[in-house]
């Protein structure tokens, strides 16, 4: 995330919560008091794939491509003690925003590079991340340079064998930005999985549509009874599935690429 008005601003409904928004739109939101309190929908989403990615308890190196105020990395640093996380946020002042008014869990092993996503992804040592998380926005758009299959083959040099890498990809009907994502993480992966609100999936709005894939056998049935028991529960699409959303995209590459659609106006009401 680089360039835009960054402004934390209090949670009226919970003493000791705080959101971040980045030119008005709501990026981030962090409860101090419960760091693995999620509130945004599709954070909850990441939150489950951090859950399932290992058992539980256990540490994990864990790579987040974007920081903003961080709450993923708390989650994983309350949940999952002694894990190794490194985190790519090229917007240094919005950093120190966050470590100031937000500071970190003590004990967290969390190591932010001023840098972007891709460029540090290229520093990681090969196969050292158990999960990759790429929540990547410049200006409510996704860069297209980490949108490519090229892109990918980076995130999956950084993995070690049964490691996994999960997606925040924001898009509205006809999804054809999705399914293209979708489309080149199947190219890269022997697994991949979305979910979506019903709503998103219906066509009927802008969402957030979230993607874990690895080249092992994913917790379907977990991951599936966790995404239903939400405050607003999401659909889990895989198999025959997700087969047929994707049917027709074409696999992205780095000459093809392109940033995601911008939200439509409204979306944070503006």
């Amino acid at each position: 995330m680089d360039g835009g008005l960054a402004r934390l601003v209090p949670d009226l409904y919970r003493a000791g919560s705080w959101e971040l928004l980045i030119d008005g739109a709501p990026q981030s939101h962090v409860d101090l008091a419960d760091p693995a309190h999620l509130v945004f929908e599709y954070q909850r989403r990441l939150g489950h794939f951090a859950d399932l990615a290992q058992p539980p308890g256990r540490p994990m190196s864990v790579v987040h491509l974007g920081g903003g105020a961080l709450s993923l990395v708390r989650y994983i640093a309350v949940t999952r003690p002694r894990s190794e996380q490194q985190v790519a946020e090229p917007d240094a002042r919005l950093t120190a925003l966050v470590r100031r008014e937000l500071p970190l869990p003590r004990a967290a092993r969390v190591r932010i590079r001023p840098s972007d996503a891709r460029e540090m992804l290229r520093k990681i040592p090969e196969g050292w991340a158990d999960l990759v998380i790429a929540d990547v926005f410049d200006r409510a758009r996704t860069p297209a340079h980490v949108t490519s299959a090229e892109f990918l083959d980076e995130v999956r040099r950084a993995l070690r064998p049964g490691g996994s890498y999960a997606a925040n990809v924001a898009d509205g009907p006809p999804f054809g930005y999705l399914r293209g994502q979708l489309a080149t993480a199947v190219s890269r992966f022997a697994e991949v999985v979305l979910t979506a609100e019903p709503a998103v999936l219906r066509g009927r709005r802008y969402g957030n549509g979230v993607l874990w894939a690895s080249d092992r056998a994913l917790p379907l049935v977990d991951l599936g009874h966790r995404c239903a028991a939400d405050p607003s529960p999401a659909r889990v699409l895989a198999g025959r599935e997700l087969t047929d959303f994707v049917a027709g995209a074409a696999v992205v590459g780095d000459a093809t690429a392109v940033a995601s659609p911008p939200p439509p106006p409204g979306t944070f009401g503006d």
